[in-house]
C-alpha cells in the first residue's frame, strides 16, 4: 500500500510542475501576441522559475528516497539542466532580451513540458500497475 502512496505523491508534485511549465507558456505566448508588456512577463515567469526548479529537485530526491531508481534516473538529466542553468545564472529571464529569445524560451519550456508529461505517464503506469498488484495479493 505505501507503493500507491509513493505513486499519488509524485503524480501531484508532476501535476504542479505541469502547471508551472503550462504558467509559463501562457505568459510567453500572452507576451508574443501582445496582452502583456515584457516586464510583466518576465516577472511573473521569474516568480515561478526557483519553485519550478526546487519541485523538480524534491521530486528526484522523493524517488532516490523511496527507492524507485529508474524514475530518480530519469529525473537526472532535467536536474542536471536545471543545476546548470541556475549556476551560469541563466535560470531568468532578462526584460531587456525577452523579444530577442522568445522562439528559444518557448521551446525550452515545450520540450520540459514533453520531458515531465512522459514521466507523468510512466508514473501513472505504475500507479495502476501497483494498484492492480496490490489487489492480487
Amino acid at each position: 500500500m505505501g507503493d500507491i502512496w509513493t505513486w499519488i505523491i509524485s503524480f501531484l508534485i508532476l501535476i504542479a510542475l505541469v502547471g508551472l511549465i503550462v504558467y509559463q507558456l501562457i505568459c510567453l505566448a500572452d507576451l508574443e501576441f501582445d496582452y502583456i508588456n515584457p516586464y510583466d512577463s518576465a516577472t511573473r515567469i521569474n516568480f515561478v522559475v526557483l519553485p519550478e526548479f526546487v519541485l523538480q529537485g524534491a521530486l528526484c530526491l522523493f524517488y532516490l528516497v523511496t527507492g524507485h531508481w529508474f524514475m530518480a534516473l530519469l529525473c537526472v538529466p532535467y536536474l542536471y539542466y536545471n543545476f546548470h542553468l541556475y549556476s551560469r545564472r541563466q535560470h531568468l529571464i532578462d526584460v531587456t532580451e525577452i523579444f530577442n529569445l522568445l522562439d528559444w524560451e518557448k521551446k525550452k519550456r515545450l520540450f520540459k513540458l514533453a520531458y515531465m508529461i512522459l514521466t507523468l505517464f510512466l508514473t501513472i503506469f505504475w500507479l495502476i500497475y501497483s494498484t492492480l498488484d496490490d489487489f492480487e495479493d
